[in-house]
């Protein structure tokens, strides 16, 4: 750009395509950054332009000092997504250096890394909002996004290769699905994948997301977006590894799923003559979690899905929040909600999923039967995240279920498994608990509990359930068995004695009521009580009571 180039753009002013930025008005470089960052992608979003730094608003060029232009193209690029590839031009004006950045308009839509998107409207940048970036998607009868209408795609937007990859796939996990013997057009139109407009076969955002190609995405959804991020072990701030993917679902669950196990760690176990392997992170739930974020976030949503690797723990962050009614209280058991109904319906039917849900409780029944702690989810306005651990917490809890599900030749459901690791961690716990724990209703976690005593591995004690001896024995020790049902016996004979003092006396059924017990439990408690002289019994039959021994008196 010539001098007297520069002279005509500073005498025209701004304008939809020229934004003056003053440099030494503003105090940090960060601040210069971020300047950069929304103006650039707005005229991105637009139709191109330019950033003059060291130029006021009112066209007074006043220069820049001690700039780094490389950095500068560096922190821009880092600060969008996809990242934006920008020009820098450094003009040497007897009044100052500007530096002129340039950037251009090539169809795809950028935002900042924070979710921020804008766009140039004449001389100023303006949000950028999802539904106006959605026009190119047609919503006739069809509420779904993912199941949507691509209007500017074509057949030529289709990976043959990954079409033959699906088939294949499916092949392995369902030898009897007839899909695969099907041409592909055949194929994509029975899942979905393409819809015909007008005669013209044009593909869904759920063709796209599985079988587009890569310029395709960058293109026509290029918020969609999964960025792997790995920490390692001496530095948990930084990442040391980074890998961007805009590709199809699957290949993104077989690359990233192929880099965790690569990576697992093994914890053997052994049970009698059988050893357990367990890893790290267990591809089930790693690639559960991953298929959740996939089919479940929002990709009207500008932000990328991030996969952040630490040595003890996976954290999955995805666009968009909670569907309405569901929460983390009831994650597990709520009926799916799925934001992206063609997208689900599409992994059920290739076999990646089971049914159309959350997949949650799978998520949590793999955790616990391992000795992990819980899955924790978190919920934010316009996000969802999901930490799992790669710890065991307790060894022996894994040895016992492992035995114990096939001595009872069945697996413990979710909520019995639920329950049984509460205990071991917090010895008892009431109905009500149980039924807040395991997230369902007072009369499953009832049921839950009951299969749990016929199976001899919990027992009531008064209103609420501990352990019985023999998981003591398997798992904690029979001293502290002992000592609970001691701490229960002294706590009921404090209360049948007060109960006498205020009264005069107690019978067998109000003791139960008293205490919670059963019939069984209330006379082994008062006949313990008879037997240290605490208490007589008078009357017989209906009429049998008992008062304060005189020894008490």
């Amino acid at each position: 750009m010539t001098l007297k180039e520069f002279e005509n753009i500073i005498t025209n002013g701004e304008s939809q395509t020229v934004e003056f930025k003053s440099w030494i008005n503003t105090s940090t470089m960060k601040e210069r950054i971020s300047l950069a960052v929304d103006e650039l992608m707005a005229f991105a979003n637009a139709n191109g332009g330019t950033v003059y730094f060291g130029v006021e608003d009112d066209g007074t060029i006043t220069g820049c000092t001690k700039y780094d232009c490389q950095n500068l193209i560096e922190a821009i690029y880092d600060k969008t997504r996809p990242p934006l590839f920008t020009e820098i031009e450094v003009i040497k004006h007897t009044k100052g250096d500007v530096l002129a950045i340039h950037v251009q308009h090539d169809g795809i839509t950028y935002a900042t890394t924070s979710g921020k998107c804008l766009k140039r409207l004449g001389k100023n940048s303006k949000p950028y909002y999802p539904e106006e970036m959605s026009n190119k998607y047609s919503t006739t009868q069809n509420p779904d996004f993912s199941g949507r209408i691509i209007t500017e795609s074509t057949i030529d937007d289709v990976n043959i290769m990954e079409v033959y990859s699906l088939k294949e796939k499916l092949r392995v996990r369902d030898s009897e699905s007839t899909l695969p013997n099907l041409d592909d057009m055949a194929f994509l139109k029975d899942l979905g994948l393409i819809k015909y407009e007008a005669g013209t076969p044009k593909l869904t955002i759920a063709g796209l997301l599985f079988v587009g190609k890569e310029q395709s995405l960058i293109r026509l959804l290029p918020q969609a977006e999964v960025i792997y991020l790995h920490y390692s072990i001496d530095n948990l701030e930084e990442y040391d590894a980074r890998l961007d993917m805009k590709a199809p679902i699957i290949s993104v669950i077989d690359r990233l799923s192929e880099r965790i196990q690569n990576s697992n760690r093994i914890v053997n176990v052994q049970v009698g003559l059988f050893r357990l392997e367990i890893v790290d992170f267990s591809e089930k739930v790693f690639q559960e979690a991953l298929l959740n974020a996939l089919s479940h976030r929002d990709y009207q949503n500008t932000s990328a899905i991030y996969v952040k690797h630490y040595p003890d723990k996976i954290v999955i962050e995805n666009p968009g929040g909670f569907p309405e009614g569901i929460s983390t209280s009831n994650i597990i058991t709520h009926p799916s909600v799925p934001r992206n109904k063609l997208i689900a319906e599409t992994l059920q039917r290739l076999k990646y999923v089971q049914r159309t849900g959350q997949g949650v409780d799978i998520i949590f029944r793999e955790m616990v039967s391992s000795g992990k702690p819980y899955p924790e989810y978190r919920s934010y306005n316009d996000a969802v995240s999901l930490t799992i651990y790669s710890a065991i917490d307790d060894v022996e809890f894994v040895k016992f279920i492992a035995k114990e599900q096939n001595d009872l030749q069945r697996n413990l459901s979710l909520s019995e498994l639920m329950i049984l690791r509460y205990l071991t961690d917090n010895r008892r716990i009431s109905l009500k608990s149980a039924t807040e724990l395991v997230q369902s209703t007072r009369d499953q976690a009832q049921k839950s509990c009951n299969s749990l005593i016929k199976d001899g591995l919990i027992e009531v004690s008064g209103k609420e359930y501990m352990l019985t001896a023999r998981m003591y024995e398997a798992m904690k020790s029979s001293i502290e068995y002992t000592k609970d049902k001691s701490i229960q016996y002294i706590k009921a004979k404090e209360m049948i004695l007060e109960y006498i003092e205020a009264n005069g006396s107690i019978t067998n059924e109000k003791t139960r009521e008293l205490c919670g017990f059963s019939k069984q439990q209330a006379r082994g408690t008062l006949d313990k009580m008879r037997n240290e002289a605490l208490i007589r019994l008078t009357g017989a039959a209906r009429s049998a009571k008992y008062i304060k021994s005189s020894a008490t008196r």
